[in-house]
């Protein structure tokens, strides 16, 4: 099966920092509670969800980052605003996502938003699991690593997000 060239990305990325990582393929799923029915081993809250949002902020104008925070959790549009000084923000829109991704679908969105040029900001609970699991570029396609692994090839900003 052909992956989506982000898919070979991450696991080359981890592969050459000799991360532990661990691959499953499932049915293809659009929510984080579809995927993590599809990973045994793993719960909902390791999921790693990855949501993409256009804020207006100061000085920097409209820009795109990535929000990551563990998948039974949602983000607080209050704290992030505050956090950004933003006055405006939204999530982008299916074709946004497209474009910033090279195509990528949602629900397949990996939280490496670093390889697509994108800001990362994390939820500080998402460290609170040893292991995250996500969707690496496709429904179909998990791929389960070590949260400080994470932390180190991603280097987000760590803040309160939910």
């Amino acid at each position: 099966m052909t992956r989506h060239p982000i898919t070979h990305q991450i696991l080359d990325l981890l592969i050459e920092n000799n991360c532990w990582y661990e691959t499953f393929e499932h049915e293809e799923v659009r929510t984080s509670e579809e995927a993590a029915k599809t990973r045994p081993g793993y719960t909902l809250e390791q999921g790693a969800k990855a949501i993409i949002v256009r804020a207006k902020v100061p000085n920097e104008g409209k820009k795109f980052l990535m929000l990551v925070m563990p998948a039974d959790q949602k983000f607080s549009n209050d704290k992030v605003k505050a956090l950004l000084g933003a006055k405006d923000m939204r999530f982008a829109t299916e074709e946004e996502v497209a474009e910033i991704t090279h195509d990528v679908k949602p629900g397949g969105v990996p939280p490496f938003g670093n390889l697509f040029g994108l800001d990362v900001i994390t939820d500080k609970t998402l460290y609170d699991n040893e292991k995250i699991v996500f969707n690496a570029g496709e429904r179909g396609f998990s791929v389960a690593m070590m949260a400080e692994d994470y932390k180190a090839l991603v280097k987000p900003q760590i803040a309160e997000l939910v």
